[in-house]
Parts: C-alpha cells; sequence; structure tokens
C-alpha cells in the first residue's frame, strides 16, 4: 500500500472520530434533555440523506519519446460523486426558494451569514465526495444562537478541495440589533493546524535549492545512479531514468512529506478580536443581504508553531463576508449577484455566482 494511501485512510479515520464525537455528543442531548425541549429543537428541522454522481475529467492521452519511439498512455479520471447526510434548521430568507427536496448540492449562501431569521439555528452536515480523481470527506457543522443585543456561534468546518480546517467559537455583543444594519463586536476562538508552517524549509539548501534526493532517501526510497534504478521504500523500481525521478517521483515524495508533517503537528489555538456588520432588506422585488466580518487582532502565546512566527511577528487581516443581492427590473427582465469570500492565515477559499434572467412572453 501506498504511503500517499496510508495517509488518505490515515486522515479518513480522524474524520470518522470526529463525526463519531458529534454523534455521542447529540445522543447524550437526547438523553438528558425533555421531550418538550427535544421537540422544540428538532421543530421544522429536515434530515436528508442524498447520493449525486457526474462524469468527471474527459480520459486524456499523454506522449513520451523513448529510445526514438513514440510511446503514450491513457490517463483515466474516475466519475465524481458525493454521498451526503445532515440535518438542519435555518430559516429560509424571504429571497430563498422553497425547495421540495435537499439534495445536498445545494448552494445555501446564507448558511454563512453572522445573524440567521431564528434566535436558535444549527447545521450538521458531511460530504464524501470524489472529485476529479481526488476523494475528500468534508464536514461543516454549526450551532448559533442570536439575540437584539448578543449572539454566539460554534463552528467546524473541513473543506478538502479548499484545504482548510478548523474549530471556531465566537460570542460577541450587537449594536441596533432590531433594525435591518447591525453592528457586531466581540472574540474568536479559533483551532487548527499550524498553517504557514512549511516542513521543508529545513530540506532548503543556502541558495534556496531543496536537497530533495536526501529526503526522498530518508523517507526510505533509494538510488542507485550507476543502474538507473530509483526504488520505493517497498523495493518497487518508480523510475529507471533521472528525469522521471526528478519530475514525476519527487513530486509525489515531497506531498506525501509535507501531508505527513502537517498531519503530526498538534493544532494551535488562536484567540482574536472581532468586529462586523449585518444588512438585510427585502421585498418581493428587490432584496439585498450582506455580511462582513473582521479580525485585525491575534492574540501571540509565544508558541513555536504560532502564525504570528511565520509572518515575521506582525499583526495580519483575517475576514470573510457575503452578498446577496437581486432585483426584478421589469415584469421579465431580473438580475441577481451572490457570493461569499473568506481569508484565514493568508488561505483563501471562495465561492459566486451571477447573471440576467429574462423571462419570454
Amino acid at each position: 500500500m501506498g504511503l500517499g494511501v496510508k495517509l488518505w485512510l490515515t486522515n479518513l479515520k480522524k474524520d470518522v472520530i470526529i463525526m463519531i464525537r458529534i454523534i455521542v455528543i447529540l445522543l447524550l442531548f437526547c438523553t438528558t434533555a425533555s421531550a418538550q425541549t427535544l421537540k422544540k429543537a428538532f421543530k421544522f428541522s429536515t434530515f436528508y440523506v442524498a447520493a449525486n454522481g457526474n462524469t468527471s475529467l474527459a480520459d486524456r492521452d499523454i506522449y513520451s519519446i523513448q529510445d526514438g519511439s513514440v510511446l503514450y498512455d491513457t490517463v483515466f479520471t474516475p466519475f465524481d460523486y458525493s454521498l451526503v447526510m445532515g440535518i438542519r434548521k435555518i430559516k429560509r430568507f424571504g429571497y430563498e426558494d422553497v425547495s421540495k427536496f435537499k439534495d445536498g448540492t445545494e448552494d445555501a449562501y446564507s448558511d454563512a451569514a453572522t445573524v440567521g431569521l431564528s434566535p436558535f439555528e444549527y447545521l450538521f452536515e458531511v460530504d464524501y465526495k470524489r472529485q476529479e480523481g481526488v476523494k475528500y470527506f468534508d464536514q461543516q457543522h454549526f450551532v448559533r444562537y442570536v439575540r437584539p443585543v448578543w449572539m454566539a456561534k460554534v463552528e467546524y468546518m473541513k473543506d478538502g478541495f479548499a484545504d482548510i480546517e478548523y474549530y471556531e467559537a465566537t460570542q460577541r455583543f450587537r449594536l441596533r440589533g432590531r433594525k435591518k444594519l447591525s453592528f457586531n463586536f466581540g472574540g474568536v476562538a479559533r483551532l487548527a493546524e499550524p498553517y504557514g508552517f512549511d516542513p521543508l524549509e529545513e530540506w532548503k539548501i543556502q541558495n534556496d535549492y531543496l536537497h530533495y534526493t536526501c529526503l526522498a532517501i530518508e523517507e526510505g526510497y533509494s538510488v542507485d545512479v550507476f543502474e538507473d534504478e530509483y526504488r520505493d521504500p517497498n523495493g518497487n523500481i518508480v523510475a529507471t531514468s533521472a528525469e522521471v525521478w526528478k519530475e514525476v517521483v519527487i513530486p509525489n515524495i515531497l506531498e506525501d512529506y509535507v501531508e505527513k508533517k502537517r498531519n503530526e503537528l498538534p493544532n494551535q489555538l488562536q484567540y482574536s478580536l472581532v468586529v462586523g456588520f449585518d444588512y438585510y432588506y427585502y421585498e418581493k422585488n428587490f432584496w439585498f443581504h450582506s455580511w462582513g466580518n473582521l479580525m485585525p487582532y491575534h492574540y501571540d502565546n509565544g508558541g513555536q508553531f504560532s502564525y504570528h512566527n511565520f509572518n515575521d511577528g506582525e499583526q495580519w487581516y483575517d475576514y470573510s463576508g457575503g452578498l446577496i443581492f437581486g432585483t426584478k427590473i421589469t415584469k421579465h427582465l431580473g438580475l441577481f449577484l451572490e457570493g461569499k469570500y473568506n481569508k484565514y492565515w493568508n488561505r483563501e477559499w471562495y465561492d459566486f455566482k451571477c447573471g440576467i434572467n429574462y423571462v419570454i412572453f
């Protein structure tokens, strides 16, 4: 079994353990809460399980030259799929369509909003999927409680495609909480891997050149330059030329090494100050919903893997936000724009959509 497969299985095991813990917490809650409290907590919630699939990248031919002969191989990418399970209790905003069924692929941008329409809302969703031949086990769980003068939210997010994972808890005071536009400020605690840490830094020599062969040997690979044989830790030949070794094998070794080292490090707890706003306005022919969060200050605990060490000891800005806009200009013409953006520890992930609708009569 290859190192990459072993790492994937290790990560999958960790994700399953996290999910089991969440289920256990929910079961404990269910067994200790009264029947009336449970009925109120789960009223209007939706439980869903869905499977989705579609074709992925088309098969691609790769050509090479060896001893004057043309060689080719075909790269096959298996079909994409997702298996989704979740439960949610989030009141729909006025601009959101009523769907008969949930299939787990909806882009509910409003889920990322700081403030919802109901005081108590939650989402627990897991998504096991394969995208462009790569498997992910994504999760999003949050519970938020909003009152006119304060709010609290606990969230766990894992997005394998964006390569981001963190726990977050925030409690904030609210100003003008009963108005369309409200402001909030407070504190945030986040638990995540030490983003910014570069495991390959120790393998760089003075001219910034990566000493990759020494790294590969330490990882169990062997190199015989006289026989042009390059073997993996199991003794299998993985390359018969220096070119293939450098251009094909080494990138995979580096990727596996970086992922292994990242998984070995403990998560880091980050305390930050946060300020934000939320604005919601809805009419039948016009709606505007926007929110934003800014973390301008982060406490430096002096730890070895504190992000301050990877940012020259300076402060940085983490922020997130979203915008949902729609208007029906005439009976037939309408415009829409929706999107959200996040930047934590200089890691970005975002999505958006916009367009024009014209109903032909």
